[in-house]
């Protein structure tokens, strides 16, 4: 079988096709196996990470200053040059953090789609070598690029149309890495490697893919129409269409990626 990069190849010459409808019932079948274990996993850890980021925020800034339009008014506030860095390179570490996090839902969406077992330990199964590195260099670049160019844009045009634009721009470089996870836990490519690889694949076909973006996203949020806290059994359904659309392009070998991926990546 062809290597990734084999393939990135490939697809850089001749392009590659999509069928949406069974792209998309594949994300859906595999959501309905995850959706309820992971949701629940996701409540928690939202609770514990609100409750860091205010007790950070109260530690920083002091109880006595935290007011209701506190987050409101600090996110709109211009940043001077040297808080725009720290505040793009935090946001960017946060992203590198999280990011093996997000990469433990594909690989629950693969143990469901092969019915294999799984549990809370499938989460973290990459925040260890050498899956770590490569997944926090792959959030963090982009993250920081995103925060960076959307923090200059609200300093320079504090309009509405530069807040929109501002909004916009992450999730507009979320859409050309829209791949670039699965690269790295499926495809065993490093963490540049997959940057390129995401956005050369998206660019291939950036209609269908685009659609399969959108479709993630909303999926996503179907909860909030409801009761809010649905969202948390909704929002891995963007989990699924990504390994979806990844098993569409590239297929996944049926073996066990934690065993087999010591010996593809080359230092």
């Amino acid at each position: 079988m062809k290597s990734t990069l084999d393939q990135i190849e490939d697809i850089k010459k001749n392009g590659y096709s999509l069928d949406f409808a069974t792209t998309f019932d594949h994300a859906f079948e595999n959501y309905k196996k995850i959706a309820v274990y992971s949701g629940l996993i996701f409540l928690v850890f939202s609770i514990i990470i609100a409750v860091a980021y205010m007790g950070t925020i109260t530690a920083i800034f002091g109880i006595e200053n935290i007011k209701k339009d506190f987050i409101e008014e600090y996110s709109k506030r211009k940043l001077s040059g040297n808080e725009l860095a720290i505040h793009s390179i935090g946001m960017a570490v946060l992203a590198g953090l999280f990011s093996p996090f997000m990469a433990g839902f594909l690989k629950m969406a693969d143990s469901a789609d092969r019915d294999v077992e799984f549990n809370v330990s499938t989460i973290f199964t990459y925040y260890k070598a050498p899956y770590f590195a490569q997944l926090f260099i792959n959030a963090f670049i982009p993250a920081l690029v995103a925060t960076g160019i959307s923090g200059i844009i609200k300093n320079i045009d504090s309009s509405s149309i530069g807040n929109t634009i501002a909004i916009v721009i992450p999730y507009f470089i979320s859409y050309f890495m829209f791949l670039s996870i699965p690269l790295i836990v499926f495809g065993k490519l490093k963490g540049i490697e997959a940057i390129k690889s995401s956005f050369i694949i998206v660019t291939k076909n950036p209609l269908t893919i685009f659609a399969f973006f959108i479709l993630g996203f909303i999926g996503s949020l179907v909860g909030l129409i409801g009761c809010g806290v649905l969202v948390f059994f909704t929002i891995v359904f963007n989990s699924s269409m990504i390994y979806a659309t990844y098993y569409a392009i590239f297929g996944i070998k049926q073996e066990d990626s934690i065993d087999s991926i010591g010996n593809s990546y080359v230092d």
